[in-house]
């Protein structure tokens, strides 16, 4: 039943307890807020101390540059700042709280106490407040430079939503995480946790690549730094960098993924979009990408305030950051192939075996020039190795212009190393044939079972499933003949009507060229009805109303048609898997290693079409462990 109550202005508890609401959700939102406070404060050392989850007490100290005594009692008051003065300085904040809201917010829901010490001051001051409305006046304490927020009994005068907190296991678990992704937004920031009086997570200050691996070892397990590729590219006024996991690093969910904008920590739907999508072509099924990214943008084109946490992010030109994200990162992908030492600099992107000698010029949360990587490196450098060109091209067609001659001139000399698979091909052998000369991937030394070639390259032996090799190849042929010669219609018989919602038939008419360019023909003819009158030739056998309304969902969510692509590059996976070699075919030491040439030249070859790999090897060092040798 509805109250008729007169208009009249909130007490100012209540205010800040609705505020509360917004802000501080779990002991987890308390830490966030707080040690947000401590990095605009300039500090380089914060320590968290914890009791039962952070609902009994969470402590925050830091030695940033603290709070005068004067402004002391006015950090407790809602809309007071230090970060903002003005409406430009809100429209490019470049700060990590600005609202003003937090500390009162706080406050209101807990008993707080606020002690610091400001920079060449003598002296410490606190207050405390028991959710009072008004703060008392400060009173002296010891205190080192820095400020110590403590929060104790949260929620105790609101037992409502005490009531809705978890398990002391569970909301740690959330502090825990929430920490996790602060420390890999600022690696020049040291981190110490302790829960019930117990040491948990330490992180020193990174200010090197090594200790920004060391850190990302530490938070994200060793295993991610191995297989993870140093990224950093600038283009478009916009700064990438940051680390991607290979995609045979794949997650089974998305508990590995880590997007800093402007130093801070959110999560944004158009570009997780944008980079799984990167990650489309190389991804086994239903696995998730592993990624710890930082992209740097103009603050005037981010717009912070979306959410009362500022977890979420809204970009100003939104089209602009997922082509920006979804070239570069394809570019990384698709330059990682077989090389000497196992991965390949890339174009913005180096293995992170690399960057420890160069790749990465500052560790995020450093500074920097933020230059782009280098892309260059011996291993890129390959001299096509010969192979007969008659088989070559009766296996994967003729050969690039300028290939035939050079593999014509070469001919004898590959065919001599091609063939030896002999049972006394030793290193010795490679070592006189010139190591420096040896392709990545090695010669050819023998078929297993029909399934998988043996081949030996300078550093020890390489398996390579030969199906899932040539199915990328053939792909990745199929695919760039595709983006060459454009996308072949098939004009429908009778047109189709299929309704959608008034919104996506927007969409189709004001997107009626982009349409014609990937082999669709869409008529408006109503409100809620688009015409289709031509598909993709490859397509035309799929559900085209299903299509249509697929395709015009991802033009309304990030103004993009992938899942088309996708499904044109689905039919081409299949084309490719049907037109490559088959188990049990038996290939000549030629084919074979024309197989391993062309896997070395082909984007994305260290995975077949599905994600699996396609690949593997074994060091001596490996070999010599396996069979004890030296020990």
């Amino acid at each position: 039943m509805p109250l008729f109550r007169p208009i009249k202005p909130l007490p100012e508890q209540l205010i800040n307890q609705i505020a509360a609401g917004e802000v501080v959700e779990r002991p987890a939102s308390v830490v966030k807020e707080l040690i947000e406070n401590s990095l605009d404060a300039g500090a380089d050392r914060i320590d968290v101390d914890l009791q039962a989850g952070g609902k009994r007490l969470i402590r925050i100290r830091d030695n940033g540059q603290g709070i005068p005594q004067a402004e002391l009692a006015l950090a407790l008051s809602r809309h007071a700042t230090s970060k903002i003065a003005t409406l430009d300085e809100l429209e490019h904040v470049a700060s990590l709280g600005f609202r003003g809201e937090a500390l009162p917010s706080i406050a209101s829901v807990s008993r707080l106490s606020l002690t610091s010490r400001a920079r060449d001051q003598e002296l410490a001051w606190q207050v405390e407040t028991d959710s009072d409305a008004e703060p008392p006046d400060p009173a002296p304490a010891a205190h080192p430079e820095g400020t110590t927020v403590e929060v104790r009994d949260l929620f105790f005068n609101t037992p409502g939503r005490r009531k809705f907190l978890r398990a002391d296991r569970t909301e740690l678990a959330h502090i825990q995480e929430l920490i996790r992704r602060l420390a890999l937004a600022r690696f020049d920031v040291g981190i110490r946790v302790r829960h019930n009086e117990r040491e948990g997570l330490q992180v020193a200050p990174a200010g090197d690549q090594a200790g920004a691996e060391e850190r990302l070892a530490r938070l994200l397990g060793a295993s991610f730094v191995e297989q993870a590729l140093a990224v950093e590219v600038q283009a478009a006024g916009l700064a990438l960098r940051g680390w991607m996991a290979l995609p045979t690093f794949s997650r089974t969910t998305a508990d590995l993924q880590y997007l800093v904008v402007n130093g801070r920590v959110v999560r944004d739907r158009m570009a997780a979009h944008a980079i799984r999508r990167a990650y489309q072509d190389v991804l086994f099924k239903d696995r998730y990408p592993a990624y710890v990214l930082y992209l740097d943008v103009d603050p005037r084109q981010v717009d912070v305030n979306v959410h009362p946490s500022k977890q979420e992010v809204r970009f100003r030109d939104a089209r602009l950051i997922y082509d920006f994200l979804v070239r570069h990162l394809c570019e990384a992908l698709e330059s990682v192939r077989p090389a000497r030492d196992t991965a390949t600099a890339t174009p913005g992107g180096v293995p992170v075996s690399e960057a420890r000698s160069g790749g990465m010029t500052h560790a995020p949360g450093t500074g920097g020039d933020h230059r782009a990587a280098n892309t260059h490196s011996a291993a890129q450098s390959q001299t096509g190795f010969a192979f007969a060109v008659r088989e070559a091209r009766a296996l994967y067609g003729a050969p690039p212009a300028g290939e035939a001659d050079q593999a014509l001139g070469q001919r004898a000399v590959g065919e001599a190393v091609a063939l030896r698979a002999s049972a006394d091909s030793s290193v010795e052998d490679h070592e006189s044939a010139g190591v420096a000369d040896t392709p990545p991937l090695g010669y050819a030394l023998a078929q297993i079972h029909g399934v998988f070639i043996l081949a030996q390259n300078a550093e020890g032996i390489v398996l390579v499933d030969m199906h899932a090799a040539h199915e990328r190849i053939v792909y990745e042929r199929l695919k760039r003949q595709l983006a060459e010669q454009g996308v072949a219609a098939q004009p429908l018989l009778v047109p189709m009507s299929v309704p959608v919602a008034p919104a996506e038939a927007e969409l189709a008419e004001r997107h009626q060229e982009e349409f014609l360019r990937i082999g669709f023909e869409l008529d408006r003819v109503g409100p809620e009805t688009v015409l289709v009158r031509q598909v993709p030739a490859l397509l035309r056998h799929a559900d085209v109303a299903a299509l249509v309304t697929d395709v015009l969902a991802d033009l309304r969510d990030c103004e993009d048609a992938s899942r088309l692509r996708a499904r044109l590059n689905a039919v081409l996976g299949t084309m490719a898997c049907h037109g490559s070699v088959r188990a049990n075919r038996q290939l000549t030491a030629t084919e074979m290693n024309a197989l391993l040439r062309d896997m070395e030249r082909t984007p994305n070859s260290g995975q077949c079409n599905h994600g699996r790999p396609t690949w593997t090897r074994l060091g001596m060092a490996e070999l010599d462990r396996l069979f004890l040798r030296g020990q």
